[in-house]
């Protein structure tokens, strides 16, 4: 049985990769808000180990919903993730304008990839990057299920993380995710291992540590 270790500083929480329900276990523990996605939860825990008491740190979620895109702040370079986007009104609105379409629904392809980029952290996605998905869709290609995509991500990383030469690096969860972009676009397995440190060298030694 996995006994989940507490940290106690926020040394030992960055050097540690955590899946999301350990987060929430977490978050829990130290009675922090328990609700959002891993970035947040992150964001939680970081916060409350730098000494910020927990009755401070409230849930950011709400504040989003404030600050969601409007249609004229919608554009094809418009990013996916941490830009206020969501599947609302104003985007359903955009899209129908797009595809010159009086109604336009969302599909259930359209919540996968977007669902994806959020478990890869891939924060580059756009807009056009989703309707370029769309328009090229291929079964074969998604014939793994969401949860099964994520349990791929879940296990580079964690292999990722009990590399420990790639403690050398700053950021180590985003070279994890650059690697991994890598990796997802290639034929080969998708698994992590140490050669890829050296293959990809030229995209991730801005992030190694001097």
């Amino acid at each position: 049985m996995h006994i989940l270790k507490i940290p106690h500083t926020l040394s030992e929480f960055t050097q540690t990769y955590y899946y999301k329900t350990e987060l929430i276990e977490l978050c829990r523990q130290y009675k922090l808000p328990t609700s959002g996605t891993k970035a947040e939860l992150n964001s939680y825990i970081t916060k409350y180990l730098k000494g910020i008491p927990s009755s401070q740190i409230k849930t950011i979620r709400n504040n989003r919903k404030r600050h969601s895109l409007q249609y004229s702040e919608i554009n094809l370079d418009t990013k996916l993730i941490n830009s206020g986007f969501c599947f609302n009104n104003a985007a359903r609105q955009w899209f129908a304008n797009y595809f010159g379409v009086e109604k336009f629904s969302f599909s259930k392809k359209m919540a996968i990839i977007k669902r994806k980029a959020e478990a890869e952290h891939d924060t580059e996605i756009t807009v056009g990057d989703l309707i370029h998905q769309m328009e090229s869709w291929n079964q074969n290609k998604t014939a793994l299920s969401d949860e099964e995509r994520t349990y791929q991500w879940n296990n580079f990383i964690r292999d990722f993380f009990k590399d420990q030469t790639t403690t050398q690096y700053r950021q180590r969860l985003k070279v994890a995710s650059i690697l991994w972009k890598k990796v997802r676009m290639s034929k080969k397995d998708k698994v992590y291992h140490h050669d890829l440190l050296k293959k990809y060298d030229n995209k991730i030694q801005e992030y190694k540590i001097n």
